[in-house]
């Protein structure tokens, strides 16, 4: 049987001379033939040709996963089974449910790499990697995949910084954004955005979520805690319609325009309704003028297929005044 059916598809490219990570969201109808789209490359030459199977299981109780970093291999502990596992085979499930991410660091005080996350003290943590794989594990759907994610991190801790998640199932794309809370508690925080058919998102090492005022509310899912942490941490003094995610967990600057900005502009001009006016945020995927922030996600001025997203993976910024071959 086919792998990746109609109904969801992901295509996972390799970007040769690319500093990071890039993804591409396309709803269902946002896309030629109705089915759900996202893309990943992963900047880490360690994971070329790496692709992981984790086949579905019937679990006891007592029965123990054992977790490793992803990109140390460093074992984090081992956590508790569920009844039931399903068959994951990369970033993907059998349900057709599939992660990709990118990560954008944010900021340092809440770093969970390296030690510096609050872990629990009998099952130890989950970083992004083993996070991604153990809620495909454990999940159906994109809204379900996110509450298991919530649920394993709060439960056992996040030993990352922060990561961007594109999340998809046959009928939904979301964007996730999580970041550790480092030494100050267990668990993290972080916010969700459902991308509406009939535009397209994308993300690269920066994050994109700001004020949830910005969509609808049914588009939008966020833990309990991620305003009133904002401001236990001394990151946020505002009110709370005030908040917005990445500016408080990862303000941009120059380099996150320039260098992870700067790819989804790109993205987003070659495929945003003409009424969106890309070219309007030229000064920002410059670095120059960090305030004029671009949309979290843009109408899409045609369909687009899977081939397509796999050329716009290969963009290299041809034409604009960030071309390299102008340089």
């Amino acid at each position: 049987p086919e792998l990746f059916p109609p109904a969801m598809r992901v295509a996972l490219v390799a970007l040769p001379g690319a500093t990071g990570c890039s993804n591409l969201l396309v709803p269902g109808g946002s896309s030629t033939d109705g089915s759900t789209i996202i893309t990943y490359s992963c900047d880490n030459p360690a994971r070329f040709g790496d692709v992981v199977h984790w086949p579905a299981g019937k679990h006891k109780d007592g029965d123990l996963r054992e977790v490793y970093d992803f990109d140390s291999g460093a074992r984090l502990g081992a956590i508790p089974q569920p009844p039931e596992t399903y068959n994951v085979v990369g970033n993907t499930n059998e349900h057709q449910l599939s992660i990709g991410e990118t990560t954008f660091g944010g900021v340092a005080a809440l770093d969970g790499t390296q030690g510096r996350a609050v872990c629990s003290s009998t099952y130890g943590c989950l970083d992004y990697g083993s996070l991604i794989s153990v809620t495909l594990a454990r999940s159906r759907t994109a809204r379900e995949a996110i509450a298991t994610a919530d649920e394993l991190m709060q439960t056992y801790g996040y030993a990352s910084s922060g990561e961007s998640f594109s999340i998809a199932d046959p009928h939904e794309v979301w964007l996730m954004e999580i970041v550790s809370k480092g030494t100050l508690e267990q668990g993290s925080v972080w916010a969700a955005v459902r991308i509406p058919d009939g535009h397209v998102a994308g993300h690269a090492n920066q994050a994109r979520i700001r004020s949830f005022a910005n969509y609808k509310e049914t588009e939008v899912l966020h833990a309990t805690d991620v305003i009133s942490f904002a401001r236990k941490a001394h990151l946020f003094t505002g009110e709370d319609e005030e908040f917005s995610f990445s500016d408080v967990y990862d303000p941009v600057t120059f380099e996150g325009a320039r260098f992870c900005e700067a790819r989804v502009w790109s993205f987003f001009r070659e495929v945003a309704a003409e009424d969106e006016r890309i070219d309007q945020y030229l000064d920002y995927a410059q670095g120059y003028n960090l305030t004029n922030r671009m949309p979290l996600y843009v109408k899409a001025g045609h369909k687009l297929g899977v081939n397509e997203t796999m050329w716009h993976m290969r963009n290299h910024y041809e034409g604009t005044w960030l071309d390299p071959t102008r340089d």
